[in-house]
């Protein structure tokens, strides 16, 4: 069946922001997302990521290069990612994919893995501390305000209700005569050295570390991580071999809160779960736009659709399938 391409801008946190309208019809499993991007253009990349590009007096397509040269020559990496990929039950595209999209647009790739190796340690020797102004994160959460997370035991829900406090009763509020910034919880106590942070082949950022724990613990047997121990959590997240279960578990995650909540399965658009790994926030996008969905009820379905960087991933697919 044709569908009918629709742009619609500005809607929050519906998937990413643009959509796919087709027909709506009633089914008992979950809608298939179609492999490839729905958009004929690149949607406009943040000019963040064209600021950083220009700094590094580079491109994105010099950037792209730099990071498949990367996982073209590296045997090891490649089996790497493909047994992870396994372990958790998904495709390695779907990894590559987001390890691609980080390097393109966010950072720069080295040249060699061995040297991720040296920057794991070197943030290590450093000493590392989740803290804002002297209140470490082990103290700041056993506020009464969170009490309400008590409740959670795996470290997704539990890290994610802790996110929903913060928003609700700290960001850009004084409480207790603390003035607290108007930002992202991982932005203000996460990023102990500079702001923006996020690590290692993956690009991970610390607090989604700490919400994959629990799962990366049980599929893959690694320690689980407490933000306590801040030099353990960077020393994961920087090292390739213990990182990559954990961009395995984000796109798990993301594939499953889909399932779950809006009823789509993404499992065969890595530019849709590249997407995901780029924005964050997987569930309340799945449920917003289930919400759309449901109030759209015998009309036209929304499917989530790719932005830039998953459209990158969509568009060079077939090179990355010759890895793989």
């Amino acid at each position: 069946m044709k569908s009918r391409l629709t742009l619609i801008a500005g809607m929050g946190l519906l998937a990413a922001s643009i959509f796919v309208i087709v027909p709506c019809e009633s089914a008992v499993a979950a809608t298939l997302v179609p492999s490839g991007n729905r958009n004929a253009e690149q949607p406009n990349i943040p000019g963040a990521s064209a600021k950083r590009t220009r700094e590094l007096k580079t491109t994105y397509e010099a950037k792209y290069r730099k990071i498949y040269n990367l996982l073209a020559v590296d045997n090891r990496l490649r089996a790497k990612i493909k047994s992870t990929a396994a372990a958790y039950g998904i495709d390695p595209l779907h990894i590559a994919g987001a390890i691609v999209g980080e390097h393109t647009y966010n950072v720069d790739a080295y040249d060699r893995l061995q040297t991720y190796y040296v920057k794991a340690m070197s943030y290590v020797n450093r000493g590392v501390s989740f803290d804002y102004k002297g209140e470490s994160i082990g103290s700041f959460v056993k506020r009464p305000e969170f009490s309400a997370c008590a409740g959670f035991k795996d470290s997704y829900s539990l890290w994610d209700c802790r996110e929903d406090v913060w928003n609700a009763k700290f960001r850009g509020r004084t409480v207790d005569g603390v003035s607290y910034p108007d930002n992202r919880f991982s932005a203000v106590f996460f990023q102990p050295f500079y702001a923006g942070q996020t690590f290692g082949l993956g690009q991970i950022n610390p607090l989604t570390a700490l919400q994959m724990s629990d799962m990366v613990n049980r599929i893959s047997g690694l320690p689980k991580l407490d933000a306590d121990d801040g030099n353990a959590v960077y020393k994961t997240i920087m090292d390739p071999d213990l990182t990559l279960p954990y961009v395995a578990a984000t796109l798990r995650h993301a594939i499953d809160a889909y399932r779950q909540y809006a009823d789509f399965d993404i499992s065969k658009n890595p530019g849709i779960t590249a997407t995901l790994y780029n924005v964050g926030d997987p569930d309340e996008r799945a449920r917003a736009l289930a919400r759309e969905n449901a109030r759209r009820s015998g009309g036209e379905m929304l499917l989530p659709q790719e932005n830039y960087y998953g459209w990158l991933v969509n568009s060079k697919l077939d090179e990355l399938k010759e890895l793989f």
